[in-house]
């Protein structure tokens, strides 16, 4: 990932959006520190891939541990 400054991240926007818009990821800094980052936008969210990905976490939780999402929640681990 690039990083830019922020004063030349004002003066460059129209180019950093179209950088990220062809799928670059663009870091911007503000002393020196990264402040924020420019990602390309999604164009539609899959909802179904939505629910898949929730349901592969709760397994994988529950696999790793034996132990149910909302016990863990209950227990303060989530």
């Amino acid at each position: 990932m690039r990083t830019i400054g922020l004063f030349e991240a004002k003066q460059k926007l129209s180019e950093i959006v179209e950088r990220a818009s062809e799928g670059e990821r663009i870091g911007i800094t503000r002393r020196g520190k990264l402040a924020a980052v420019v990602i390309p936008a999604r164009h539609e969210i899959d909802i179904k891939e939505v629910f898949r990905n929730i349901d592969r976490i709760r397994k994988r939780v529950r696999n790793r541990d034996g132990v149910s999402t909302k016990e863990l929640i209950k227990e303060g681990r989530l």
